[in-house]
C-alpha cells in the first residue's frame, strides 16, 4: 500500500463535507473565517498555498468550523487552477448555507515572484446580488484588526 495521497481532478472536490448549524440569532451579523494554511495542487501538479477569508451574512444556516476544516482539507490533493478553485468554494458555500451575503478572498502565495487576489461577493450585480452593502467597493478586507 502507497503512503502516496491520490492526486484528483477539481470535479471530485466532494462538497457534502461542509454541515449546516441552525443560526441560534434572529438578527443580522456577519461572521469572519480565516483559513491561513490553505493548499493545493496547481494545474502542474505542484503544491500551491493560500490563505482564504470568508465573509458571511447568514440566514437560517451558520458553518459549522469543523466541517469547513475537513473540506478544505481534501482539497491538498485536487489538480486545480486558483481562479476556478475559488469559484468552486464559492458555489459550494452558496449552495450548502444559502446566506444573505458571501464573500470569498483568495490570497495566493508569492510563485516565481508573482502573488494575486482573488475576490468574488454574492453582493456583486455582476453574481446577482443587490448591491446593498458598500463595504465591498472599497477594497479592504480589514482582518488584522480581527486575527
Amino acid at each position: 500500500m502507497s503512503n502516496v495521497a491520490e492526486v484528483m481532478l477539481f470535479d471530485k472536490i466532494d462538497v457534502s463535507y461542509l454541515k449546516a448549524l441552525p443560526n441560534p440569532a434572529n438578527g443580522a451579523y456577519e461572521i469572519k473565517v480565516k483559513i491561513p494554511e490553505f493548499t493545493f495542487l496547481g494545474v502542474r501538479k505542484q503544491p500551491d498555498f493560500a490563505t482564504i477569508y470568508l465573509t458571511f451574512y447568514p440566514k437560517k444556516k451558520i458553518i459549522e468550523l469543523k466541517s469547513m476544516k475537513e473540506y478544505v482539507y481534501q482539497l491538498r490533493n485536487i489538480v486545480v487552477s486558483y481562479e476556478r478553485l475559488i469559484n468552486i468554494i464559492y458555489e459550494h458555500l452558496l449552495e450548502v448555507y444559502e446566506p444573505d451575503r458571501l464573500r470569498v478572498v483568495m490570497i495566493c502565495n508569492p510563485r516565481g515572484g508573482i502573488s494575486s487576489k482573488l475576490t468574488i461577493d454574492s453582493d456583486w450585480g455582476a453574481r446577482g446580488g443587490q448591491e446593498k452593502y458598500s463595504d465591498w467597493g472599497n477594497n479592504q478586507d480589514v482582518w488584522e484588526v480581527m486575527m
